[in-house]
């Protein structure tokens, strides 16, 4: 902050100099002077790391160690040196409270803010910064439910100035679901779980429509309520209709209640795909199914053997999770990815902009950014919308551990990357 202070008088330091007569007066230009030099660049991150959501930010305070670690030194941009300073902060699952600490951070003079996983978390973090001139990347969430969610129309010019995107859409779901079902011969009968949020709206506009034109019978009972506590009438409507393959969109505790109800109803004997998405992405979501959770149907937004390399940290996908398991003894989960993709996008950014510490700078960088993470590919200079850049999610399943774990997360497609090896078969979950 001293630094930014003194910013305005940087023409005047010369005259300071020539001024100052006493050891005093030396003392002090001098100390302007080291204060210019070592300005710091602050980057605001906000993560779910307690509350419903906490199985996405578990891993998160690992990642800030590494990213703290690869920053301890600062960054030099345009031939200048600058100290870094990652504030983080947790949502604690609540938009609301991720609202107020985006305005706190803003308040604190942040130069980035990063935020990550559910809309829950990412959309009121980029509304604050939208409206305070903030430059803004997030992750892990699908982008229409960023992008049209705060409010964009299909054919308009983007509405947003500040705030950026990346990952995963309806389209990659489209494609790895369309991918990953016909890996099993099935009657095509969809019956769809899709809650009253912003992920669950979003796929019921775009992809439910796309998954009926390719020959699927969608049985949709409407959406349903987060927290839900009762699934009886959408199970009881999708044995009646003979559903086959099941394809949900719940919080994990939701996910939870509606599959042991599904499994004491008998609907899990007639479902031979389970295909589900914001949960079953980590071990932990799994693990409390007990014999219920092995085959499950799942898409990785990230995996350890996604072969690429964190520009930030030089780590790739295997050595970070081995780092993960041997500090926690814990099995690694996809979200070690993403969270280091964020930085590695975040901070390549700052390094392209012209002067990390101007809001235009670094926002004009993030608009032409097109850099490989350890996520994969992540340009902004391509679309599929302003202010936005797609990724992969790839076709995975849960099965019985072969190793120390009780679970393994394998790769069954990927037709959204192909650079990502294809390592199992997928099993058919009521054999």
């Amino acid at each position: 902050m001293k630094a930014r202070l003194l910013a305005p008088f940087a023409p005047n330091l010369t005259k300071l100099m020539l001024c100052a007569v006493t050891a005093g007066s030396l003392m002090w230009t001098g100390q302007m002077l080291a204060a210019q030099d070592d300005d710091t660049i602050r980057i605001g991150f906000i993560s779910p790391r307690t509350g419903p959501l906490a199985s996405f930010g578990k891993t998160d305070g690992f990642i800030l160690e590494q990213a703290r670690l690869a920053l301890a030194n600062g960054m030099t941009v345009a031939g200048k040196h600058y100290q870094v300073e990652i504030i983080d902060r947790d949502s604690q699952s609540d938009p609301a409270r991720a609202s107020q600490l985006a305005k706190e951070l803003i308040n604190q003079d942040v130069d980035l803010m990063l935020a990550i996983s559910t809309p829950e978390v990412i959309n009121p973090v980029a509304d604050a910064s939208e409206a305070a001139g903030i430059p803004f990347i997030s992750t892990v969430m699908p982008w229409e439910a960023w992008y049209y969610g705060r409010g964009a129309k299909p054919g308009e010019a983007s509405p947003f100035k500040w705030t950026y995107h990346f990952g995963f859409g309806t389209d990659e779901f489209y494609r790895t679901y369309l991918s990953q079902w016909s890996l099993i011969d099935t009657n095509k009968k969809v019956g769809v779980m899709y809650p009253n949020d912003a992920d669950g709206n979003a796929i019921r506009a775009v992809l439910k429509p796309r998954i009926e034109k390719a020959g699927y019978t969608v049985i949709d009972p409407g959406a349903y309520e987060t927290g839900t506590s009762d699934f009886s009438s959408q199970i009881a409507l999708f044995k009646s209709e003979g559903v086959e393959i099941i394809n949900s969109f719940p919080i994990p505790p939701d996910f939870a209640a509606f599959w042991r109800q599904a499994a004491q109803q008998g609907l899990h004997r007639q479902i031979k795909i389970i295909q589900i998405a914001k949960t079953g992405l980590f071990p932990s979501d799994i693990e409390v199914l007990g014999s219920l959770g092995p085959k499950i149907a799942s898409a990785a937004y990230w995996h350890k053997t996604f072969p690429y390399t964190s520009p930030l940290t030089g780590q790739n996908g295997e050595e970070l999770a081995a780092l993960w398991e041997k500090q926690t003894g814990e099995q690694w989960t996809q979200q070690l990815g993403a969270t280091l993709s964020l930085f590695d996008a975040g901070t390549e950014a700052l390094k392209q902009s012209k002067n990390p510490m101007s809001r235009t700078s670094v926002r004009d960088a993030i608009a032409k950014l097109n850099v490989t993470t350890i996520g994969g590919q992540v340009d902004f200079t391509s679309g599929p919308v302003p202010n936005v850049a797609s990724g992969p999610i790839i076709g995975a399943q849960w099965v019985k551990g072969t190793g120390k774990f009780k679970l393994d997360y394998v790769i069954t497609e990927n037709v959204t990357d192909t650079n990502v090896p294809v390592t199992h078969t997928l099993l058919q979950y009521n054999r």
